[in-house]
């Protein structure tokens, strides 16, 4: 065990010295500033025409505001999140392989093992890192310019951080068998694809469709970064929502997808999903002719 851990720090260093060779990191910075600018720039414009709603008894319009916006960045945080996470493993094994430069590096001590361990570890820290950055980034901005702070942040944050992290573990897995532009463009649907599905169960809780709920529930198992995404959703504005009446209805229909709480065992079954997307990866690779 020791050896894979030492191995795993091997490779991640290594992936990680590599992506800042490419400027990789130079890339994500830039586009980063230029999110966080546009998203300061409609949160001024946001809650400068909330005196529009002329102070209602029945919808409290900052709350709205605010949760929707802060929804809508957190879904922003989100996709750069696994985008990143993507670029950063999508060509792990067979891109590398192809090069010629998995061969020297899977040969004892390291073995394959330590190669997938640290090339998971690289990209799920650095993803992780930065939708939890980019997040808490998002909520300062929101409260600096227009006042509204979200009921709860630390939970969300955490929740953004693991649904990156699976997010790697199944491009590592997809890095296997498919090319760089296939597993790319696979990940990615498959990400479209269960945040569509969430959407579709928010439709279903508002129309009383059972078998839309279903479906969104069962995707959330089936593709866990979804589940996780959604309860981000719910613990967002778990207080406002709380309360009921107009507001509470709206906020927990949320920008895109509806919120939805998570049973309390959630966390240990997205860890147990990922330790077997890595079994089936190790199986895989240790099968793969090199």
């Amino acid at each position: 065990m020791r050896a894979l851990l030492a191995g795993a720090r091997i490779v991640a260093a290594h992936a990680l010295r590599e992506s800042l060779r490419r400027r990789v990191f130079v890339v994500v910075l830039g586009l980063t500033l230029a999110f966080g600018a546009l998203y300061a720039w409609g949160v001024n414009e946001l809650f400068s025409d909330l005196d529009e709603f002329g102070g209602s008894p029945f919808l409290d319009a900052e709350t709205l505001a605010g949760a929707t916006i802060l929804g809508l960045a957190m879904f922003g945080t989100l996709f750069l999140g696994v985008v990143l996470a993507v670029f950063l493993t999508l060509n792990a094994v067979r891109g590398d392989a192809e090069r010629g430069l998995l061969q020297p590096m899977v040969v004892r001590p390291l073995g394959r093992g330590a190669y997938l361990l640290g090339r998971w570890a690289a990209a799920a820290t650095v993803s992780a890192t930065y939708v939890v950055v980019v997040f808490l980034g998002g909520v300062l901005l929101t409260k600096l310019v227009g006042g509204y702070a979200p009921d709860r942040i630390v939970v969300p944050a955490l929740e953004l951080a693991g649904a990156v992290a699976i997010i790697s573990a199944v491009a590592l897995l997809g890095s296997i068998a498919l090319g760089t532009t296939a597993n790319g463009i696979g990940v990615l649907m498959i990400f479209g694809a269960g945040l569509l599905v969430g959407l579709l169960g928010s439709i279903g809780d508002a129309l009383g469709s059972e078998t839309l709920t279903d479906v969104a529930n069962v995707a959330s198992w089936a593709l866990p970064f979804e589940g996780l995404y959604r309860d981000a959703l719910f613990q967002l504005v778990a207080d406002a929502s709380s309360r009921g009446g107009i507001t509470g209805a709206l906020v927990q229909l949320g920008p895109l997808g509806g919120s939805h709480d998570n049973p309390a065992l959630f966390p240990v079954f997205c860890v147990a999903y990922a330790a077997v997307v890595g079994a089936v990866a190790l199986l895989a690779f240790r099968r793969r002719d090199l």
